[in-house]
């Protein structure tokens, strides 16, 4: 994994952009740090298999709780993105050629924590024909084959560029949860996603239920970013539209002075009246705080969302 502590450095694309000030957190964002025998084994096992879990690239201030308790979201096809999404952390730049062997190590990885539910996600792959589609569905593969009593969640890009075919890949391995991350309100993507389409985000998530009905789907945003309640509001009409079952929203937190500003911070109120909101649209399954996250009990809230399917459809 690279060492790139200078956001010049790991960031070369946001190098000319003035610094945004970051305000002091409120004491509902605060964490403890991360550490602990917990913590130590799942780090030394990314380590061995030679791994990049989202949870450190992208600076989660959840890592010390899911590790400790031996969850971890995997980032596969590498550690650099070809995006430059203002308000992420992960490095932008020429990534390295796919490692065929990959698949292979992150089920070796799930099979020695134990786990009963994981999540994998990648960066950006634009360089790729398929966005990555093909080692997506290899991954899932491997875990099915390594570890079949595990249920897999994939966070996906927006294979923007790709033919139909990308997304039908990846569809076929059958990952327990199709996750697509809207990330924020339409009028924001310019500022705050500028590689990205909001509508093919939107019609991505679509057409997993299209071609799937059964599988379940995601999608998240971030709030803080400059949107107000009416946009947000919004964008869950847009999701319940396209038959998203679950949806996530989070604090956006920003990583450097030179990610994109961070507007305010929402209130542990404000996101319960956004919670509500949810739930009356008729979503399967809500998490909104300011620090959930894709993944952040990811296992958990799969047990609850599966519940509520058969409760919808009647099954004892």
């Amino acid at each position: 994994m690279r060492d790139l502590k200078i956001p010049e450095q790991r960031h070369p694309e946001k190098a000319h952009r003035p610094d945004n000030a970051q305000p002091k957190k409120p004491s509902w964002i605060r964490v403890r740090a991360p550490g602990g025998k917990g913590y130590a084994d799942t780090r030394r096992i990314m380590r061995d298999n030679n791994l990049v879990t989202v949870c450190e690239e992208a600076s989660c201030p959840n890592v010390g709780e899911c590790w400790s308790a031996g969850h971890a979201t995997m980032m596969i096809m590498g550690e650099i993105c070809t995006r430059g999404c203002t308000f992420c952390n992960i490095a932008t730049g020429r990534p390295d050629a796919l490692d065929v062997f990959e698949p292979g190590r992150v089920a070796d990885a799930v099979q020695k924590l134990g786990l009963n539910h994981v999540v994998i996600t990648s960066v950006d792959r634009d360089d790729l024909e398929d966005g990555g589609a093909e080692h997506f569905a290899q991954t899932i593969r491997a875990i099915r084959h390594r570890s079949p009593g595990t249920t897999i969640e994939i966070l996906t890009p927006d294979f923007l560029r790709c033919p139909d075919s990308a997304l039908e890949a990846v569809v076929a391995a059958r990952p327990d949860v199709f996750n697509h991350n809207l990330e924020t309100v339409p009028g924001l993507y310019p500022s705050v996603r500028p590689g990205a389409r909001y509508f093919h985000s939107l019609r991505l998530l679509q057409r997993v239920k299209e071609l799937d009905p059964s599988m379940f789907t995601k999608s998240g945003i971030m709030v803080g970013l400059g949107e107000d309640g009416q946009g947000v509001r919004q964008v869950m009409d847009d999701m319940r539209a396209a038959d998203v079952d679950f949806l996530t929203i989070g604090q956006y937190l920003q990583p450097t002075p030179k990610h994109h500003r961070l507007d305010r911070f929402v209130t542990p109120e404000e996101f319960a009246a956004y919670e509500k909101a949810a739930w009356g649209k008729g979503f399967l399954m809500v998490s909104a705080t300011p620090l959930t996250r894709s993944s952040y009990h990811a296992g958990a809230d799969f047990a609850r969302l599966r519940a509520a399917r058969e409760e919808q459809l009647g099954i004892a």
